[in-house]
């Protein structure tokens, strides 16, 4: 088994950025959810709501955000965040941290294109959000992500699903940070611990999945026929799962064409 595609993701539910190479910071793919939207009382702001979000894509290596393709843009300024901003509460789930606000600028560009008030705010390197405990160890941390630090499917559950779908489904609709190829569909399901260039992972739980991944990232059109292959194939109880996430045990880097080697 090898990597085959990464991917990582500078604002919360918004563009992608693919890439050969993904370094593995503290916190988990350098860059990745650091920043985030929310609302005037502080709560998290997605796809869920906004559909049309899928349509802010990234570019420059996710310096740049544009919308619908169109003429005005947004510079995220990478890597200078200023730590001297104003800070409010945020919530993500049932986390609430400290959300650095990037700048009023920021909020503007954002609200205008949703039509709605935003703000746009980071997770500084002094701001812990402790994974859940029933999954980790102490001192795990994660951005603003849904609850993990990474997410890994396999090229092989995607090409099951695509079967019975008329149109392409895309990997990013499933916003993975590891692709790997070279093992059946659905084998992650049974992996506990995987190693890649030197660096192990923990595989720690199952991804539950909600409307996004029926978002079709080119148009924002819903396409409800996507949960409905979910729920024929990878329904349990009352949830639908694709997908495992993975908790790091160790720093450095991870390159397309890695090894993947099964632990346990």
């Amino acid at each position: 088994m090898e990597v085959s595609r990464l991917f990582y993701y500078p604002v919360k539910s918004l563009g992608v950025v693919e890439t050969n190479q993904l370094d593995v910071t503290a916190w988990g793919p350098d860059r990745d959810r650091r920043l985030m939207l929310v609302d005037e009382n502080g709560k998290f702001v997605t796809q869920r709501q906004h559909n049309e979000m899928a349509l802010m894509k990234t570019e420059d290596d996710g310096k740049t955000l544009t919308f619908k393709n169109g003429p005005e843009t947004f510079t995220l300024p990478w890597p200078d965040f200023s730590l001297d901003g104003a800070q409010k509460n945020v919530r993500v789930w049932d986390d609430e941290v400290a959300g650095s606000l990037v700048s009023p600028e920021a909020d503007q560009w954002f609200s205008k294109q949703l039509n709605r008030p935003v703000s746009l705010v980071y997770m500084s390197d002094d701001t812990t959000r402790q994974v859940d405990l029933e999954f980790a160890q102490k001192g795990d941390k994660t951005g603003f992500s849904d609850g993990f630090p990474f997410l890994l499917i396999s090229e092989a559950s995607l090409a099951f699903l695509q079967e019975e779908l008329p149109f392409e489904l895309t990997m990013n609709r499933f916003r993975p940070n590891i692709v790997v190829k070279g093992c059946e569909a659905f084998a992650e399901d049974r992996w506990k611990r995987i190693a890649i260039n030197g660096i192990d992972f923990e595989i720690v739980k199952s991804c539950s999945r909600c409307a996004i991944p029926t978002i079709n990232p080119e148009t924002a059109e819903r396409q409800p026929e996507v949960m409905k292959v979910l729920v024929k194939h990878r329904k349990q109880g009352n949830k639908v799962f694709l997908g495992q996430n993975l908790i790091h045990r160790g720093q450095g880097f991870i390159t397309v064409g890695d090894d993947v080697q099964l632990l346990d």
